[in-house]
């Protein structure tokens, strides 16, 4: 199987199984999106998803965030990983965002990887979430399954595994197959003992005919 024929296949299972694919964070606007992708680095989306209720029940908004103390966010985040930094990329970020871009949240990766605590995965997500921009953002469970199915290969680094999923995804996909890859990795093709029995992409897959198969 050529990687165009491994890649045609990988998308039509995933256009036919998972349609309606999207983000496991919980959030009403891009405020809440930006919050909780800062937050979700090194996390997992149910954490999460259990702390930002009280951090938009108390700050509702940019504006009411970027007048935030540490003193007072940092209970509200406190058990999530990296706790520190956390409260004071929020801050910094609404700050970032009400001084230097009129309080909107920006639209491209290069504006928001300026803000505190957004790197290009988050802003890729931001983009592709919000704008359905082909960004592919990259965290350890798109890195894995890329690289196990057989979708990049001797990609080393983020950066490297989003460029070649960018050359064969078609862009009006790129925005969903961000989140088929994720769940995938997060229920399926698992880091320990991923579930190939359950798996559809076992045809396609390098990882199942290379090592399991061949068990």
């Amino acid at each position: 199987m050529t990687k165009k024929e491994r890649f045609a296949f990988v998308i039509s299972y995933f256009e036919q199984h998972a349609p309606h694919a999207e983000t496991e964070l919980i959030y009403d606007n891009p405020y809440q999106l930006l919050v909780a992708v800062i937050l979700s680095a090194q996390c997992t989306d149910k954490r999460v998803n259990m702390t930002t209720p009280a951090i938009f029940d108390r700050y509702p908004d940019l504006e009411a965030l970027s007048k935030a103390t540490f003193d007072d966010l940092f209970p509200l985040i406190r058990s999530i990983s990296y706790p520190n930094n956390k409260t004071k990329h929020l801050i910094g970020m609404a700050q970032m965002v009400m001084d230097d871009f009129n309080g909107e949240i920006p639209s491209t990766v290069p504006e928001l990887i300026k803000l505190p605590g957004v790197g290009r995965k988050t802003a890729n997500v931001i983009t592709s979430v919000v704008h359905q921009q082909p960004n592919m953002a990259v965290d350890t469970h798109v890195f894995r399954v890329s690289a196990r199915i057989g979708l990049t290969t001797n990609a080393k680094t983020p950066l490297q595994t989003e460029l070649q999923l960018l050359k064969y995804i078609p862009k009006e996909k790129v925005y969903i197959a961000h989140h088929w890859l994720i769940l995938h990795g997060r229920y399926i093709c698992v880091a320990r003992n991923p579930k190939c029995g359950e798996c559809g992409l076992r045809p396609a897959c390098k990882y199942y005919q290379q090592i399991i198969k061949a068990q």
